[in-house]
């Protein structure tokens, strides 16, 4: 199956990263451009499967482009979500009104903004790839929430498998407590270091005989043996 192609359309360069990271993360693949006219050079090329737009770009309005896609033969199907740092209620129905397929407010959580792209492509009839990830004697399914070890499950809890999914991305590199807390964080709730400690003890608990994979790198953080 050919690998899912996000656009992003993003003039914010904090904005643009938070969501390159949140793509990465899924295993999606992106183009990022900063206006509307990049943008269409890219659209002419090659249509990705879903477009994030923000509504106000430093050449012209996310508007313009959008209407600009919709008047395309090749692109009226294309799903585009809105990334917008108003919320009033007239802003919502402009975008809708105008072609949007959603509206994101900004500031979104990457949780938010990966489950209304994943819905959006379902809808378009476009079921993006969602890879389990094998390192060693473990497998992890991103798509039915689950880990097997030696092919047997295990029970684990959403943090602990954020973090596992994390470290079994780049297996043999160190990941840092700051990128750990950031990962927990999108699991919800108030991360410090001591909880990352605390949930890297309770993966390690959940992998039973291959705790030993997860390894302390000291004065850095932890990481997954290759």
């Amino acid at each position: 199956m050919t690998s899912t192609l996000i656009l992003i359309v993003e003039d914010e360069p904090a904005v643009a990263e938070r969501v390159k990271w949140s793509l990465r993360d899924s295993g999606w693949d992106y183009c990022a451009v900063a206006d509307a006219a990049a943008a269409w050079q890219v659209l002419q090329r090659r249509q990705p499967h879903l477009v994030l737009l923000d509504w106000t770009l430093a050449d012209g309005s996310g508007l313009e482009l959008l209407l600009r896609i919709r008047r395309e033969r090749s692109l009226r199907g294309l799903p585009v979500l809105v990334l917008s740092a108003t919320a009033g209620e007239q802003d919502k129905v402009d975008g809708l009104d105008s072609g949007a397929d959603d509206y994101v407010t900004k500031p979104f959580s990457p949780r938010e903004l990966l489950a209304r792209s994943r819905a959006l492509l379902r809808r378009s009839g476009y079921c993006p790839a969602s890879p389990a990830i094998a390192v060693a004697n473990i497998v992890l399914d991103p798509l039915s929430f689950s880990v097997l070890i030696d092919n047997s499950p295990i029970e684990i809890r959403v943090a602990e498998f954020r973090l596992l999914e994390l470290l079994m991305s780049r297996p043999g590199q160190p990941f840092s407590r700051q990128q750990l807390r950031e990962r927990l964080q999108q699991a919800g709730g108030r991360v410090d270091d001591r909880t990352v400690d605390v949930h890297v003890l309770r993966l390690r608990k959940a992998m039973r005989d291959a705790r030993g994979l997860v390894k302390t790198v000291r004065n850095v953080g932890y990481m997954l043996a290759a």
